[in-house]
């Protein structure tokens, strides 16, 4: 599982899941993402939005409680109809 920055619970910030990365590449040449769904599995962050752009996806969280470590989780389906889960886990902690 992999990890995102920590972020402050008073902070706004924008998350990436790269789906063509060394370790992610999940995604073949000409495949692209059709459907994205992000999900809190565990913590009190909020998704605020998501978008894609076929290959990256952009998640902005807020909120969380000091010393947690949430886990949000981003299903896809691609136009090959491949579906793929990576769940990713993010520190809240006081800067």
């Amino acid at each position: 599982m992999s990890s995102w920055p920590p972020k402050d619970p008073d902070e706004v910030l924008d998350y990436t899941i790269n789906w063509r990365k060394a370790g992610n590449e999940c995604l073949r040449p000409g495949e692209t993402i059709v459907m994205s769904t992000v999900e809190v599995v565990s913590g009190s962050v909020t998704i605020d939005s998501t978008d894609d752009d076929g290959s990256v996806v952009t998640v902005w969280l807020s909120g969380g409680t000091v010393g947690e470590v949430c886990q949000v989780r981003n299903h896809i389906v691609t136009t090959e109809g491949r579906e793929y889960d990576k769940t990713v886990n993010l520190r809240i902690r006081e800067r």
